[in-house]
């Protein structure tokens, strides 16, 4: 996808939220509603205080809790309205959902396996990574449109839901989007608006872009 009808050199931050206790225990969350531990807490309001430095223009927030409380701290620092949006939740993984990862590994080995290749897996029976890109990068794009010229637009939401947006805006296959590795909690990526669209900047960083002085700029 490329960018949108607003004004030029946009910035999309997107930006994971903080711990969760079944982070903690490796424990597939999915569409979960699981809150921010105290060490997740912590988490936010550092990274907050480094991207406030990027002057957002807008910040968009999936409407589950550990990513509201997440979005709560940068929008303490900016003064912006947080908008939520159902479309930013993590992928929906049906008997997945609250299994740690080796349950997962011993109990649906052959469709973990296939999903690690590649291949379009309903995991647990819920959503396909496509499905969760349909209705994710929509609403960046939206959000996107409204930004000015040179704007940057924050959107807090989940690891998984995060990589499929990016492989989408960057006009991936979807069998090329587990080559993006995981974010940590509280870390994000950039996409910067190019002439022929959307580029990967940043991925899982943890500090402030720095500005790329090179030969391929």
């Amino acid at each position: 996808m490329t960018g949108g009808r607003g004004g030029a050199g946009r910035r999309i931050v997107l930006w994971r939220h903080g711990q969760t206790s079944w982070n903690l225990e490796r424990r597939f969350q999915g569409s979960t509603d699981i809150e921010l531990t105290e060490t997740g807490v912590a988490q936010a309001r550092r990274s907050a205080r480094l991207l406030a430095g990027l002057k957002p223009s807008a910040i968009v927030s999936s409407d589950l809790r550990r990513a509201v409380a997440t979005a709560a701290e940068l929008a303490a620092l900016t003064g912006h309205t947080v908008v939520s949006d159902a479309g930013l939740r993590e992928t929906y993984a049906g008997e997945w959902q609250g299994l740690t990862h080796d349950e997962i590994t011993a109990r649906f080995g052959e469709q973990y396996a296939a999903w690690k290749r590649g291949e379009p897996v309903r995991r647990g029976g819920g959503e396909l990574e496509t499905e969760v890109a349909d209705r994710a990068a929509p609403v960046v794009l939206e959000h996107v449109d409204r930004l000015p010229e040179g704007g940057t637009l924050v959107v807090v939401s989940h690891g998984g839901t995060i990589r499929t947006t990016i492989g989408r805006l960057l006009g991936l296959e979807a069998a090329h989007w587990e080559s993006l590795g995981g974010l940590s909690n509280c870390c994000w990526s950039v996409l910067g608006e190019g002439a022929h669209g959307w580029r990967l900047l940043e991925h899982n960083a943890g500090s402030l872009p720095e500005p790329v002085l090179g030969d391929d700029t």
